[in-house]
């Protein structure tokens, strides 16, 4: 968040937010949840798109909440705005990243066999996110949203090995986590190629069209991927260029933003345990 963190536990979201004064600001509401009922929660495949709405549901308000809190004195962004934002950020990078690859390597048809059309497909469209998180984060900005990134893990691993949550012990322990978004975002882009390729070489209009309709299909199958990966041994390996990338979107973070992360899971903690 912008200058803050959120975190989301079963049934709550909090955000902790360094007010422009020096204090730390809480807010907690319960969860968004498109199915509230286990039965279609646990659904396999099901689930990776549920939990991707609910996300993003999540993030509107985070955004909203962090914005007011970070900048009192502008202007709040209305949900109405947010959401508009969100829907034009998403049309931008479906359009950059799925649909722009095939059309740069369509020339190429006539030369390159069908599977060998895709790869290079793909190869482009994770060439173009890496170059897209390397410029962004030579901005100031984002490299303090890069911290907290790294704080939001601290938290969270000293949580999962039973530490102490404060801000000596978590900041000991490592700013990547295997579970983290841009585990998810590159395991979406790998499955992605295997995905695409096995639709041969249709003509460019299908082949567009599949892009965008089958976005759902590979982002359900690597939520999949990835609870193999945190459950069974053998599959971790599918988490490790995850947390390679997250050498670009997480930095160290200082003390003060490993507090705000700790607001926000203790928040959600003390919720749930009530």
């Amino acid at each position: 968040m912008i200058e803050g963190v959120m975190v989301r536990s079963p049934r709550f979201v909090s955000v902790a937010i360094r007010a422009p004064q020096g204090q730390c600001n809480v807010e907690i509401r319960p969860a968004p949840s498109m199915f509230p009922t286990g039965k279609w929660r646990n659904a396999p495949f099901v689930r990776g798109v549920v939990a991707l709405i609910d996300a993003l549901q999540a993030g509107t308000w985070a955004l909203m909440t962090s914005a007011r809190a970070a900048h009192p004195d502008r202007t709040a962004l209305s949900a109405g705005k947010v959401r508009l934002i969100m829907a034009r950020s998403l049309t931008i990078s479906l359009a950059l990243f799925f649909l722009l690859p095939a059309v740069l390597v369509r020339p190429l048809a006539p030369l390159v066999s069908p599977l060998g059309l895709n790869l290079l497909e793909g190869v482009i469209r994770i060439a173009l996110v890496l170059a897209l998180l390397v410029s962004i984060g030579r901005s100031p900005a984002i490299q303090r949203v890069f911290e907290y990134h790294g704080a939001e893990h601290k938290a969270i691993r000293a949580y999962e090995a039973g530490l102490p949550l404060d801000v000596e012990s978590a900041g000991r322990t490592s700013r990547f986590h295997p579970r983290c978004g841009t585990t998810f975002l590159l395991m979406v882009l790998l499955v992605a190629v295997v995905v695409f390729a096995a639709l041969g070489h249709p003509s460019l209009g299908v082949r567009l069209t599949e892009r965008v309709v089958l976005v759902p299909v590979v982002a359900a199958v690597s939520y999949e991927l990835m609870r193999l990966a945190n459950r069974w041994r053998p599959f971790e390996i599918f988490s490790i260029p995850g947390l390679w990338l997250q050498r670009l979107t997480t930095r160290e973070p200082n003390g003060a933003q490993v507090d705000v992360a700790l607001a926000a899971l203790l928040a959600v903690l003390a919720k749930e345990q009530e």
